[in-house]
């Protein structure tokens, strides 16, 4: 068997980052059992996950496309409702 010895600061960062990466599990396995109806996405969260700008995203809360909510300087939008702009926004072709 194998002793390794490391300083205690090197031994204390190791640590703050295994607990930083458990924290970050426990976080996504709650958003995971979060069902879509519940989760609240902000501008960040739906910029990524459509691929648009703050400027196209503004343009349609302006165009009333995509509705939202807004607390103080925050705007938050529900899952299901994007979702909805996605369906309604899709292409079916015939034959695929």
């Amino acid at each position: 068997m194998n002793v390794i010895t490391i300083e205690s600061d090197a031994f204390r960062q190791i640590i703050d980052k295994l607990q930083g990466l458990e924290d970050k599990f426990i976080k996504m396995k709650m958003e995971a059992d979060t069902p879509l109806s519940e989760r609240w996405l902000d501008n960040q969260d739906v910029m990524l996950l459509l691929k648009i700008s703050k400027r196209t995203l503004q343009t349609y809360r302006d165009e009333r496309k995509i509705p939202f909510s807004q607390v103080g300087n925050k705007l938050y939008y529900k899952a299901t409702d994007i979702e909805k702009f996605l369906k309604k926004n899709y292409n079916k072709i015939n034959n695929f």
